[in-house]
């Protein structure tokens, strides 16, 4: 029996006001029982083999009805979980299965050519992610809490929180994001996440040795927590499309966390994005020299989404600011027994010493570079990835409203620092400034487990517009609904 092609080569295919040519490769690639995703934001078709399909249906199933399970465990178990979940990892026995799992994930990715800046499980990693399952054991349940009391004449309307259901989750491959993601059970929700292929045999190793066995010790439904056994970008595709998510979050890459938002939006899925990362710095007039010099080695330390990406100092002080900056982040590589590589803007090489080649490591290799290049305006908008050489942009501007300007045109709208004593400057840098963290040290105090004692499931930027009801830092213990509950004592009451 032979069935007709889901789709044919030059067929149309409208995706809102789009129109797609099928091409013959993707038809060719197309087998019986796929699905084919259309995405409307970008016109272009995606294949999900039904395989993959079949994967995604069955572990949503299973963690809708954990879901319903989960109302009926009592706040207790759910925090016995992460104690276990803690306990289990400080065990030198079960986390050596687990760094077993990921030597091995880091050596496949070294071979293919992939950073490993994230991906390494180092001890400071594990501390961390102890520190953060502990914080959920002990922060209070939000399902049930109370947000508000109105006192009628005989009668009262009580505003409570409420879980909000599956939450769906493709998380880059960080071995540390189970203390984030398993944080929704503190308010009654349950989880099925894809992380990337990169981080797999880890996510395995966690998933069989620390996170099933506190599942199962402590009582909560073994599908409260799910993980997709695929490499495959497509089970994230399907997984972002089923309509059963009550909440779909991204954290990764700009442009792949863009795609996946735009998969669960045009699905009717509220959608969290945690993508384009890159923090900039504004040096003001009055700016202290030693703070200056150290909060600027502090925002350097290691490569993540609140590094210091752009550094701007005033032209009228760069002859006094730019050495310190400089020595800032020569401070910062030394501490890695390398050299910071530095993008000169708008004239900055002028204040910088002869440049140099040094040695940069990359995700392909090691590189020899020169340590400062002339950069364009444009090139700001660049978020630099680096592996062990810290690596940063350098721009000088006539005035702190001309870092400002810059800083809305081309930076993701994330993090802005303002170095500076002077009040006046810093209410400007605050009115004036599109993002939604503002400090005036070093920027990696952006991080929910640090500033706010709750392990972060993703910082979202204001790059596509301002979030609505909630700050940029999304943990498990925000994703919730409300209802509401009235108890009448007056039975005439009536309207």
């Amino acid at each position: 029996m032979t069935t007709e092609p889901l789709l044919q080569a030059g067929d149309v295919v409208a995706i809102g006001r789009r129109r797609t040519r099928v091409t013959a490769e993707f038809a060719a690639s197309l087998m019986e029982g796929d699905q084919v995703l259309a995405l409307s934001g970008s016109g272009e078709l995606r294949r999900l083999s039904k395989q993959v399909v079949d994967l995604v249906d069955g572990s949503v199933g299973r963690a809708v009805r954990a879901f319903s399970e989960l109302s009926a465990v009592s706040d207790h178990a759910v925090n016995h979980f992460f104690d276990l979940a803690a306990a289990a990892l400080l065990d030198e026995d079960v986390f050596s299965q687990v760094q077993k799992a990921n030597i091995a994930d880091v050596e496949s990715a070294q071979k293919r050519g992939r950073s490993t800046t994230r991906l390494s499980l180092t001890e400071p990693m594990r501390q961390d992610m102890v520190s953060a399952l502990l914080m959920w054991r002990d922060a209070p349940m939000s399902r049930d809490k109370v947000v508000s009391r109105l006192e009628h004449a005989g009668w009262s309307v009580e505003e409570l929180t409420a879980p909000l259901g599956v939450l769906g989750f493709v998380f880059e491959g960080r071995p540390n994001v189970f203390a984030d993601a398993t944080g929704v059970l503190k308010g009654g929700n349950t989880v099925v996440f894809r992380i990337g292929s990169d981080a797999l045999g880890t996510a395995h190793a966690m998933m069989n040795h620390v996170i099933h066995p506190a599942l199962h010790a402590s009582g909560l439904p073994e599908d409260a927590v799910v993980l997709l056994n695929s490499p495959e970008h497509a089970a994230g595709w399907a997984l972002f499309s089923d309509s059963r998510l009550s909440l779909a979050v991204a954290r990764g890459s700009g442009e792949a966390v863009a795609e996946l938002g735009s998969i669960a939006q045009q699905s009717g899925i509220p959608v969290s994005l945690h993508g384009t990362g890159g923090a900039w710095m504004i040096v003001g007039e009055s700016a202290d020299a030693r703070r200056l010099g150290k909060v600027v080695a502090h925002s350097v330390d290691r490569k993540v989404c609140n590094t210091l990406n752009v550094i701007c100092v005033q032209k009228s002080l760069a002859e006094i600011h730019m050495p310190i900056v400089l020595n800032g982040l020569e401070q910062a590589a030394s501490a890695r027994g390398v050299r910071p590589r530095i993008h000169a803007v708008n004239g900055a090489e002028k204040f910088l010493p002869p440049a140099t080649t040094i040695s940069v490591r990359r995700a392909e290799g090691m590189q020899e570079e020169l340590q400062i290049t002339a950069s364009d305006e444009e090139s700001l908008a660049t978020e630099y990835e680096w592996e062990e050489n810290p690596e940063c942009a350098i721009v000088l501007v006539d005035s702190i409203a001309h870092a400002v300007k810059l800083f809305n045109l081309y930076s993701p709208q994330f993090i802005v620092s303002l170095v500076s004593q002077d009040e006046d400057e810093r209410s400007f840098v605050w009115a004036s400034a599109n993002a939604p963290f503002v400090g005036d040290g070093f920027t990696r105090w952006v991080d929910g487990q640090f500033s706010l004692l709750r392990p972060e499931l993703g910082l979202s930027n204001w790059e596509h517009g301002r979030l609505f009801g909630r700050s940029g830092i999304l943990s498990g213990d925000s994703a919730f609904s409300v209802r509401l509950r009235v108890q009448q004592t007056d039975p005439e009451l009536h309207r």
